[in-house]
């Protein structure tokens, strides 16, 4: 390769280094050309933009055009100058042109045309060369360092909590099993059962669906703590809502109670889109024009009234709306969805909401996000604060228009006594949260937090629909490839 250091094309068209010689390393995306001359359209992933190298038919390295093609990997040198053209702002004139990996046109998934989404997850391993993916990625890194950011600005510890685990912090049981044993040939009880004593852990284990619960012994500790990292369901959901392996941003606090927690969660969901309003421009930009476009092929009463960047900034500039989950059910029975029998599920207070509830709180009733608490304790988890009234608990759901629910969280039950009770209720034994009782006998404090689904929050930043596309290699019920 040649000796320059090679830019960053971010970096170029940042600094418009008109005149000056440089070196980028890329893969063409399109050639076009004609009896005059030929143009090159280089990404190197950096940003959404391509540079346009200008290739005339007397360069020395001209020859090498006939293998250059979609998906190609190049080097060139050369000389930036103000494009002739419209569509940028500068391009490349080469001196020296060097290919590092050529890509054969006939067997390249990615040729220069619209490919569907259905089509570009069966070829994950290169859809992020596309512009749209390219595009989701690097919000998806901005995200995550935001992420980082906004909890150590303000004096939080990351906590890596396990990813193997022996509890259930759910209670739900949908999970991955995490085992050694032979099943050809399974140590087995004298019941028939699994003797899970012979397995790697001497016990029965599992995939994490939520670090939340090592969580709360950070936090009962270290003051102010969150967890960052991969849980796993084994629900067998092939909604675009719904994923296997996926990402979880857990906050636990001592000394918050419901209002505190309601506040940070606010505050969090809001410096996140603001920082990607901030700092990521050229690709919400790009994902806006796609949003705009996709949107004018829905029909007219399924169509979106505000654009991608128009509902970023809705949620940073409009405090979001809360109520109780009963005051919620009133409104969903006075809807004209619900008189009209257009609801798919039942309305009626016990029921755990669904998404189409919790969209027309958001999207029709009160066109903001909203926080729904003190849901009915039956359909919680049972490590949340029972209220007074004996039927509530202080639960908090925060509610997004596209998405539904995107945090759910609760002040954690901090009375030993009733969170024994509850756990027994949902089938869980007391040696198998031991630790976790034991916060509540040695120290005991009110405490807090919330989850976030980062693939969720993805969905909303992106103004993608569908969660298989805001991660890289999405795992679902029959499908777990590359």
């Amino acid at each position: 390769m040649f000796d320059m250091k090679r830019s960053r094309i971010k970096e170029l068209f940042l600094s418009q280094p008109i005149g000056t010689d440089v070196k980028i390393c890329g893969w063409v995306r399109t050639v076009r050309s004609n009896k005059n001359v030929s143009f090159i359209n280089i990404n190197d992933g950096s940003c959404v933009e391509n540079m346009q190298v200008v290739l005339s038919p007397d360069h020395a390295d001209y020859k090498l055009l006939c293998d250059i093609h979609t998906g190609t990997c190049v080097s060139i040198e050369g000389k930036i100058i103000e494009s002739q053209g419209s569509g940028q702002s500068i391009e490349l004139l080469p001196e020296k042109l060097m290919i590092l990996g050529k890509a054969d046109p006939q067997l390249y998934p990615l040729q220069p045309k619209e490919h569907s989404l259905e089509f570009l997850r069966e070829v994950a391993h290169l859809r992020m060369r596309t512009s749209t993916f390219g595009a989701i990625m690097r919000l998806r890194h901005a995200m995550a360092y935001a992420i980082h950011k906004f909890f150590n600005d303000r004096g939080f510890f990351y906590l890596h909590t396990p990813i193997i685990t022996g509890s259930d912090a759910e209670g739900a049981g949908a999970m991955f099993r995490v085992t050694t044993l032979d099943f050809n040939n399974l140590p087995l009880n004298e019941d028939k059962t699994v003797n899970f004593k012979e397995d790697f852990f001497g016990k029965e284990t599992h995939l994490t669906v939520s670090g939340q619960l090592e969580g709360e012994l950070g936090a009962m500790s270290l003051g102010q703590i969150y967890t960052f990292g991969p849980t796993f369901r084994a629900e067998n959901s092939n909604t675009t809502r719904h994923l296997a392996e996926f990402w979880m941003i857990e906050p636990e606090v001592a000394f918050n109670e419901l209002q505190e927690n309601m506040d940070l969660a606010e505050e969090f969901l809001k410096y996140l889109i603001q920082y990607a309003l901030d700092n990521c421009s050229s690709d919400l930009n790009f994902l806006n024009a796609r949003f705009i476009k996709e949107n004018e092929k829905k029909k007219q009463e399924e169509r979106d009234e505000m654009n991608l960047l128009q509902k970023l900034e809705f949620v940073v500039s409009h405090p979001f709306e809360r109520l109780t989950y009963t005051d919620a059910i009133e409104i969903l029975k006075s809807s004209a969805p619900y008189k009209k029998k257009k609801f798919q599920y039942p309305v009626e207070w016990g029921v755990d909401l669904q998404s189409e509830h919790e969209r027309y709180l958001v999207e029709k009733h009160f066109k903001k996000p909203v926080i729904l608490t003190d849901y009915p304790k039956a359909i919680k988890a049972f490590y949340m604060k029972q209220s007074d009234d004996g039927k509530t608990v202080k639960a908090m759901d925060v509610l997004f228009p596209g998405i539904g629910e995107i945090i759910g969280g609760s002040q954690r039950e901090d009375d030993i006594e009733k969170l024994k009770t509850r756990a027994r209720e949902v089938g869980i034994k007391d040696e198998d949260i031991w630790w976790y009782l034991d916060i509540r006998r040695f120290g005991n404090a009110p405490h807090s937090g919330f989850g976030l689904g980062f693939e969720r929050l993805m969905l909303f930043v992106t103004g993608m629909s569908n969660i298989r596309d805001v991660i890289p290699f999405p795992r679902t019920p029959k499908y777990a490839e590359f």
